[in-house]
């Protein structure tokens, strides 16, 4: 055989070792099913795919981290609202006092004593169905009483525990402090909640007064039912109470927003939603954000329930979030929106979840990542440090806490005044809202967004 023609064989051999070994190393590594890496590879791929901010994402990686802690390491460093559950492991979703007792409190001192206050009970909860009420007082929780060195950690404990202690005690103006007595509760679970609504008539005006726990898929006939009510009692004015609203779905949101803007048509513009390079851009008109997951109740019917009203004024706070943020942020190119309260929570972005259905007949883990930043049809939007209220007001002025829709209560009585013209205010007492050095984890963590 010729010299040249082994230098050909040889080179042949070499380029096909070459070729078969780049093939080897260019396939995929493959895990085993159900292993921590199996799915953390998947999430980091997912993740890379979809999440807003994935550029700033860090390498894959140890991916025998446990998937919790592999998630969390994935986030932008101020991402607190994406998160990653698993259906079968309970501990891996979101903790809350309101989802697992039902009910909302913060913290005051009034007198050189410390408080818990009830501000939201959910209705047929663990907390309403123990005799708890908004505006009652806590002195003790699990036979601890509260100091301003130790609020803020038993706080945190009743977010940690499954049954709870309370000693709790009533305040009002006429009769002081009412004796203490013990409600002890266990955790347990809320579901839909009713809408509580009516009419309020001051100076010959007649004003709706509508609260809204959350925005749920399906909601869409609920609000035009309770708004052509009101439009049938001829409001001129209308109050909206989001400030225990931690938001929720999209089009229910929507839904409400179609009903309220005036002279509004089908095709315009009602929310921006801005992604990475992969995902782009979406605009959607009300119509769009509608149908996608309201898509019983027509545009036409929602627009007839439009009551005479060119203004709302929205009673918001740090727990409102969310789509209730955005129907504040969006509804402002279409109409007057007056917020009276406290700076709102600040959560501008939206997502959808991504389930690993990999393993058939098994559920796997699912992510809820940031997706999208919203805007609303100006463009106008970038609030993740929270909404600024245009009349600002603590609803904690004084240790006498009103039901919510009594006219009394310090949020809708403002809110009375400002439509009457009565420029008169509140007289209150010595009273420090304490704060809570954790973030609300009584707001939904991501709002959902179906595309």
């Amino acid at each position: 055989m010729k010299y040249s023609s082994l230098i050909r064989i040889f080179f042949f051999l070499f380029f096909s070792l070459l070729l078969i070994s780049c093939e080897v190393d260019d396939k995929p590594e493959v895990y085993e099913q159900g292993s921590n890496k199996y799915t953390n590879d998947w999430m980091y791929n997912q993740m890379k795919k979809y999440y807003k901010w994935n550029e700033t994402m860090p390498d894959k990686g140890d991916l025998s981290l446990n998937s919790k802690e592999y998630f969390s390491k994935l986030l932008q460093k101020d991402d607190v609202y994406s998160y990653a559950i698993h259906p079968e492991l309970p501990e891996t979703a979101p903790q809350s006092i309101r989802t697992k007792y039902g009910f909302d409190l913060s913290f005051i001192e009034f007198q050189d004593k410390f408080y818990g206050v009830i501000l939201y009970v959910l209705y047929d909860s663990p907390a309403k169905n123990s005799g708890l009420l908004r505006g009652q007082l806590i002195t003790k929780i699990n036979g601890t009483e509260l100091n301003v060195t130790n609020y803020n950690n038993l706080y945190k404990s009743i977010i940690a525990s499954s049954n709870l202690n309370l000693e709790i005690t009533s305040y009002s103006a006429q009769s002081g402090f009412s004796e203490s007595k013990e409600i002890s509760l266990l955790q347990g679970y809320t579901f839909g909640q009713p809408i509580n609504y009516q009419v309020i008539e001051a100076k010959n005006t007649k004003i709706g007064y509508i609260e809204i726990s959350h925005f749920d898929v399906g909601q869409a006939q609920l609000f035009l039912q309770i708004l052509q009510e009101l439009k049938s009692k001829s409001i001129t004015e209308l109050v909206l109470d989001l400030r225990y609203n931690g938001g929720g779905d999209v089009s229910s949101a929507t839904a409400l927003s179609i009903i309220l803007a005036p002279n509004i048509q089908s095709n315009n513009l009602f929310i921006k939603f801005e992604g990475n390079a992969n995902g782009g851009n979406v605009d959607q008109s009300f119509l769009q954000a509608l149908q996608s997951n309201e898509s019983k109740v027509s545009f036409e019917a929602l627009r007839n329930a439009h009551p005479s009203i060119s203004r709302i004024y929205v009673l918001c706070g740090n727990r409102t979030a969310s789509a209730s943020e955005l129907i504040i942020n969006n509804l402002k190119p279409y109409m007057e929106v007056i917020t009276i309260g406290e700076k709102t929570f600040g959560k501008d972005v939206a997502g959808f979840p991504i389930e690993d259905d990999r393993i058939s007949g098994k559920r796997g883990w699912i992510l809820y990542p940031s997706i999208y930043k919203l805007f609303n049809a100006k463009h106008e939007g970038d609030y993740s440090k929270g909404i600024n209220p245009v009349m600002a007001a603590n609803e904690l002025q004084q240790p006498e806490v009103f039901p919510l829709g009594n006219t009394s209560e310090i949020l809708l009585n403002q809110a009375l005044n400002a439509i009457s013209g009565n420029t008169s205010k509140i007289k209150t007492v010595t009273l420090r809202s304490l704060p809570i050095s954790t973030i609300y984890t009584d707001v939904d963590p991501l709002l959902r967004f179906n595309p």
